[in-house]
């Protein structure tokens, strides 16, 4: 008798039900490849999800009696009026619910019912107009569970995570010291060994212009970088630099196959490259937290909500991302290829 497989239970959080946050997940959990890779737990809006064949063939259960569930199911956070739900046009009641899927997630990753989270898109700005202060989910999640995370944007040609996030630039000289670089070389090694199956090779872009030229455009890199990364390597951590970002980049094809994954010293510096590499399939994930937390890398797009416009392939490659990081290879095993594109 063959031995059966559990697939992981995979959490998502609606976002924004006036985005494209509910279509874009509906039509990735249809695809065969996504279907066969997780069991889906949606965190969202009753009447919302009522609109899409796939939600209501499943299951329904409000939150506070979710268990572990062995088939596709919905828990209904919010029954939002139609005024508060219409594609294109979000509310502030709709800003409310998207922090409530949020959080209900999360107490299901508390509670062990959810393997790992995927998040569909989210406005900051209407969030924070209904009266709650929102930064993003990397802030939030980190918060809830006390502990310091990172964000890393993973695509199929690099992975490039960030030392700073949601912070002005002028902010940024301040922020940036050598035990904290060198804690998040630590952590970004960490995550990543059971990925690639071994100790990642990790380049570390410098701040400044050139990476400073040594002192003359700027001290960071002499100080702070420099420092965290001889403090980094002593702790086993195979990390490279620092170097500039426009050198490491005129080459991206040479990028992935040098290194494992890049630090970047703001968000910027980091997300502009991936998302120009591949925008579609590169996929948010937040590393330091007890559950992985993957996301598409793109807004709640108001302008083709509700049009049949919107790609459902970043919600796939990130909902894909989310169950194989929920069950990582082996210790030791050698990475497999990077998985082509889902199709629609």
């Amino acid at each position: 008798m063959l031995a059966t497989v559990s697939l992981p239970l995979v959490g998502i959080s609606l976002g924004d039900v006036s985005g494209i946050g509910p279509e874009v997940t509906a039509a990735a959990l249809a695809l065969p490849a996504v279907r066969r890779a997780l069991i889906p737990v949606v965190f969202g809006d009753g009447p919302t999800l009522e609109r899409f064949p796939f939600f209501r063939r499943h299951a329904r259960v409000e939150p506070s009696a979710l268990s572990r569930v062995e088939s596709p199911t919905v828990v209904e956070v919010t029954r939002l009026a139609a005024k508060d739900r219409v594609p294109g046009k979000p509310s502030r009641e709709g800003g409310r619910a998207q922090y409530a899927y949020v959080t209900a997630a999360i107490d299901a990753m508390r509670a062990g019912h959810v393997d790992a989270l995927c998040t569909a898109p989210v406005s900051k700005e209407q969030i924070s107009r209904a009266g709650i202060p929102f930064m993003g989910h990397t802030e939030v999640l980190a918060e809830a569970f006390g502990v310091e995370v990172m964000m890393m944007m993973d695509g199929p040609r690099v992975r490039i995570a960030l030392a700073t996030n949601h912070v002005p630039l002028s902010a940024l000289s301040k922020l940036l010291t050598v035990d904290g670089l060198t804690a998040q070389l630590k952590l970004l090694s960490r995550s990543l060994t059971p990925v690639v199956g071994r100790k990642p090779r990790i380049a570390v872009l410098g701040l400044n212009p050139h990476a400073g030229e040594g002192g003359l455009l700027g001290r960071e890199e002499v100080e702070v970088i420099g420092p965290a990364i001889r403090k980094a390597r002593a702790a086993r951590v195979d990390a490279h630099g620092p170097i500039a970002a426009d050198g490491l980049f005129a080459r991206p094809d040479e990028v992935g196959k040098r290194y494992d994954a890049v630090l970047a010293m703001y968000h910027d510096q980091g997300l502009i490259p991936a998302k120009a590499l591949d925008f579609e399939r590169t996929v948010n994930v937040t590393l330091g937290l007890p559950v992985p937390r993957t996301s598409p890398d793109h807004g709640t797009a108001y302008a083709i909500a509700g049009k049949g416009q919107a790609s459902c392939v970043p919600m796939a490659e990130a909902l894909l991302k989310a169950a194989q990081l929920a069950r990582p290879p082996a210790r030791g095993a050698r990475p497999g290829p990077r998985r082509p594109s889902p199709r629609r």
